[in-house]
């Protein structure tokens, strides 16, 4: 610790100069004090009384002077940090898979490994696939290897997160190489040496095995698809095995598949009918075969939604244009619309008089010539609560497409445009969109708009605001308005101020090879404005459509009164049926802090559930379904796989060791000299910031001003 003066160090000879004084003036000689006019009761105080008392004047005058002239104590603190060694365990079901015995010896190898690392001087620590780190002196023949998939790569990214900026010099990988989550762990960078100790077993089993499942997630009533099942040998080449498909127990499908001489793939394609609605689970079962390694593999379940229909959406264009290719392009990913696209100035031109819509999106109309302005009044009068998503463009007429929308009103100068970027609005939460991924946003091409005054309607709420340069602006780029309901605003819409969205794509394309964030974001505006509004005071529903045997299946539960105001303390009876026909029943009250639901070690199937309760004096009821999914990730393959490890340790500066030569492993890590890192954080504070300082002060004038006093001073 030093002292830095904020003014000349030569402050501090007054500030002793003053006290001096002060003191002097106060504990002076007799003479003096007379000449002065002072009372002389200190006179007849001893004289090392009075010296004692001047000295303590003399520093707390000097201390108060000191701090008027405001220095700054500069302290540095050095930390030191050995270097960090992690013990990164696969306990995924598949390295159990080649049996406990020769694991639990691999495992108390790695423990002796653990302990002389740790008294090699090393700090050592263990994480696990369930990403959560293990107290110091785990013992890892303890861990349960029951993790139900394996993703190697999160589990290195989890530690570099975890460990930025910290002394980590090594991570060892103890796995069997085998991941079924995520991306290759050789597809990563890290910052650390990854050394690798191979587990499992590298001999292919002797076994015929589910490979995947091909079938579309979406069929439609009454109508016929394809279920694709993949099945690999191993082992059983000249063969033929026996491909069943069941529905509810019951046998729909059988079919053969066959292996030759090197053959060790093969596939079957089952036609089936949808004749439910809803969730439907089919199973496929390979017949198992005499001498098969594991018969887990053999099955798989596939769920199929059976749907009545698909929403109508109408893409209206004046003419052709990258946008509609766009839009049409990510509105055919979702199966559950039904896609007219149409165009003004093409051969298709307006739709059918008498076709209704769910959905309108509407390209640069209405137009500036005019010449879509007769159809789309026919078309929005036909339609008249039709939701309607409006793109504008340089063809745009602002005038019709004022009256025509209850987002925004537009007062743009003809034939002028302005070259605009796109800010999230932080502050609009109903869409549930990750504002972390929306950053991309910042990076796309601008959007030409029309040049103008923007004014939002009442009701309208604005998801992208228009940016110009670095000037954020207030007029919005993307809005919408959802209450519709009244005569002025008969329909729910949205706008998208410009044109360029097929740049926008593109560019993410390029920066992320995918289009995920700017379709999210559209088609969640889009379901937002076309979702049918819920009247309905008694809402329950899971969290998630789908969830994996073995967790929780939570429910929400919303309850409102007659003017829907969110009420709590009512009894809920919620009955879950499923595929057999068993029916449980529960019943519990929401509260205000907790209006979820929970239920544990549902088996693995297609549930429908209803919840009842009574309000006012009437029944409410809620209905719906989910799925629970038995995942069998690592079940598909349990040969190990060191290849993988070897070329991960060799990628990142590391070596590949088997159970066997752990002992090496130890060697190596602990022969090297890696240094202990010194860390510094320097710190500048003011002195009169000190507390201590000031009770320090308020103790010694305390202990004058009492001294004074019993010696019958002033």
């Amino acid at each position: 610790m030093n002292v830095i003066f904020q003014s000349s160090p030569w402050w501090v000879l007054v500030c002793l100069l003053v006290g001096a004084l002060y003191a002097a003036a106060l504990y002076q000689p007799l003479p003096a004090r007379l000449s002065t006019g002072v009372s002389d009761s200190v006179s007849f105080w001893d004289r090392n009384v009075r010296y004692a008392l001047a000295a303590v004047r003399f520093l707390v005058v000097s201390l108060l002077c000191f701090l008027l002239v405001n220095p700054l104590i500069r302290s540095v603190q050095t930390l030191t940090e050995k270097p960090k060694v992690v013990l990164a365990v696969d306990n995924s079901e598949s390295v159990a898979a080649a049996g406990r015995p020769a694991l639990n010896t691999a495992l108390s190898n790695l423990q002796a490994l653990q302990q002389q690392l740790s008294s090699a001087g090393l700090d050592v620590s263990v994480r696990t696939l369930s990403d959560s780190a293990m107290t110091e002196g785990t013992d890892l023949t303890q861990i349960p290897f029951t993790q139900r998939s394996t993703n190697l790569s999160g589990l290195l990214s989890g530690i570099r997160s975890d460990y930025e900026g910290r002394h980590l010099t090594d991570v060892v990988l103890i796995s069997d190489g085998i991941f079924n989550q995520g991306l290759s762990p050789t597809f990563g960078q890290y910052p650390f040496a990854v050394h690798t100790v191979g587990l499992g077993d590298t001999i292919p089993k002797r076994d015929i095995a589910i490979k995947g499942i091909v079938a579309n997630r979406i069929a439609y009533l009454n109508n016929q698809f394809p279920i694709q099942v993949e099945v690999t040998s191993n082992g059983f080449s000249g063969r033929a095995g026996t491909v069943v498909l069941r529905q509810g127990g019951k046998e729909v499908g059988r079919q053969s598949v066959s292996f030759g001489q090197n053959q060790t793939f093969g596939s079957v394609t089952f036609q089936t009918t949808a004749t439910q609605k809803g969730v439907q689970r089919f199973t496929v079962e390979v017949v198992p075969q005499p001498g098969e390694f594991s018969t887990r593999n053999n099955r798989q379940d596939v769920y199929i939604d059976v749907i009545d229909g698909r929403e109508k959406v109408l893409l209206l264009a004046l003419a052709p244009h990258p946008d509609v290719k766009a839009i049409r392009s990510m509105l055919e990913r979702n199966q559950n619309y039904e896609l007219d696209v149409r165009m003004i100035n093409g051969i298709e031109g307006p739709p059918p008089a008498d076709k209704k819509y769910d959905l309108i999106i509407l390209h640069q109309i209405p137009d500036n010539g005019g010449a879509s302005t007769a159809s789309v009044q026919q078309l929005l009068a036909r339609n008249n609560t039709t939701p309607v998503l409006f793109v504008l463009g340089n063809q745009s007429a602002m005038g019709p497409f004022n009256t025509l929308n209850p987002v925004m009103q537009v007062t743009a100068l003809p034939g002028q445009s302005d070259k605009v970027t796109a800010r999230y609005n932080d502050a609009y939460k109903q869409l549930n969109l990750d504002a972390a991924r929306l950053d991309i946003i910042t990076k796309m091409p601008p959007m030409s708009v029309p040049y103008g005054e923007f004014r939002l309607l009442p009701g309208s709420q604005v998801v992208l605001w228009q940016q110009v340069g670095s000037v954020q602006t207030q007029k919005p780029l993307l809005a919408l308005n959802v209450t519709a309901g009244s005569p002025e605003r008969p329909r729910k819409a949205a706008v998208l101020a410009g044109e360029g969205l097929w740049q926008w794509r593109m560019e993410e394309f390029d920066l992320t090879d995918k289009q995920e964030v700017i379709d999210e974001m559209l088609q969640k505006v889009i379901q937002l404005i076309s979702v049918k509004e819920d009247r309905r005071k008694l809402r329950v529903y899971p969290i998630r459509n789908e969830f994996v045997a073995g967790e929780k299946v939570i429910f929400e539960t919303e309850l409102y009164n007659d003017i829907y105001e969110r009420i709590y303390d009512k009894p809920i009876n919620l009955s879950i049926l499923d595929e057999r026909g068993i029916t449980r029943s529960f019943n519990y009250t929401p509260t205000a802090d907790n209006s979820r639901f929970e239920i544990s070690r549902l088996p693995e199937g297609a549930y429908r559930f209803r919840a009842t309760t009574n309000l006012s004096g009437k029944n409410e009821v809620s209905e719906g379904q989910f799925i629970v999914r038995d995942l069998q990730l690592e079940a598909l393959n349990t040969t190990a796989d060191h290849g993988l490890l070897r070329q991960l340790a060799s990628q990142t500066g590391g070596k590949f060791y088997n159970t066997a030569s752990v002992t090496n492993l130890v060697r190596d890590l602990s022969s090297r000299e890696t240094p202990a890192r010194l860390s510094s954080t320097e710190e500048l504070n003011e002195l009169i910031n000190w507390r201590w300082l000031f009770f320090m002060i308020l103790a010694l004038a305390t202990l004058e001003w009492g001294t004074r006093k019993y010696f019958g001073g002033y």
